[in-house]
């Protein structure tokens, strides 16, 4: 099946051909096309919707148990959030990391490119190449 991202579309405003672009944002890719005429923006809407997704879980506090497991302490990782994983098949058996970034707050790292201290707050956006 075809991505409609793939094809020729023209702007709603002004007719002309719109170009594919790309931004990161939280650690998502989010397609978009984008006229350069009048700047009407066309965000992809599989990408807006995987972002969103995330966002809901982002903006969710849930309380979970601290166990103590032989020497060590293990804590629940809510099912929402491991599904929310799995769907965006990123690798749940590799060796995550474990920040203590301040007081009272660890971040748990699925990948590098999840560490808040990778892009400096920076939104990339590049244009794609056809």
């Amino acid at each position: 099946m075809k991505d409609i991202f793939e094809q020729k579309v023209l702007c709603g405003k002004c007719e002309r051909v719109m170009k594919p672009f790309e931004s990161v944002e939280d650690g998502f890719r989010i397609r978009f096309l984008k006229c350069e005429h009048c700047g009407e923006r066309v965000m992809h809407p599989l990408d807006m919707q995987e972002y969103n997704d995330f966002m809901a879980l982002k903006n969710k506090i849930f309380k979970v148990k601290l166990r103590v497991v032989g020497n060590s302490y293990a804590v629940s990782i809510p099912k929402e959030i491991v599904n929310f994983i799995k769907e965006e098949e990123r690798i749940m058996n590799d060796m995550v990391r474990l920040c203590f970034e301040e007081a009272g707050k660890l971040s748990l790292l699925f990948s590098d490119a999840a560490h808040p201290l990778n892009n400096n707050g920076v939104i990339k956006i590049k244009r794609l190449r056809r």
